[in-house]
């Protein structure tokens, strides 16, 4: 299972992307809003969630959790205690954490980045706290995902759903969607 949390400001194409592609691979995502069921995106869009964040279980089913990025958003997300009780649970059991433009600053502040290759939106280098950003679209380092924007959404979804189905799956997925080699 997969959390894909939202948090108002949250950037629509790093958060729907990832989801749609996760679901279209037979993941299970959850879509979990920060503080509330009902969210609204960083250009107004308004998303009625799965759960409210109050209502997840952290427990051994869950393999990934996703941190879609937007200024605010990214914010939002780094001050919910539920998010952080996520991101201090899959550290401690060796579970994906992905995150995109803004987000994987959330991972720097915490630490969790330091000594590992990382990308984000360009300016937030400075955030990611003894990483080794290198500027590349998608990057996976260990258990952590990061990625630069909305403009490589798809590529983020797709490695989400490579790591947690199969190489092949995602190049099927891909190949369905249309996507450029």
């Amino acid at each position: 299972m997969v959390y894909v949390f939202l948090a108002n400001g949250f950037e629509e194409m790093e958060a729907i992307a990832p989801i749609d592609i996760l679901r279209r691979a037979g993941v299970e995502t959850v879509t979990v809003g920060v503080g509330s069921d009902e969210i609204t995106a960083s250009h107004g869009v308004r998303v009625r969630t799965d759960i409210a964040s109050d209502k997840i279980k952290l427990t051994k089913e869950l393999e990934m959790i996703v941190l879609p990025g937007g200024s605010l958003g990214s914010d939002n997300l780094e001050n919910s205690p539920e998010v952080q009780a996520a991101l201090d649970y899959c550290t401690e059991n060796n579970i994906y954490a992905a995150a995109i433009c803004a987000a994987p600053k959330i991972l720097g502040h915490k630490g969790l980045l330091e000594g590992r290759y990382c990308t984000c939106f360009p300016g937030y280098e400075s955030e990611l706290k003894g990483a080794k950003p290198n500027g590349k679209s998608v990057v996976v380092d260990g258990s952590f995902i990061t990625a630069k924007g909305a403009g490589v959404s798809v590529e983020f979804g797709l490695k989400l759903a490579e790591l947690l189905t199969s190489k092949e799956k995602a190049a099927s997925l891909a190949a369905a969607m249309q996507c450029a080699k």
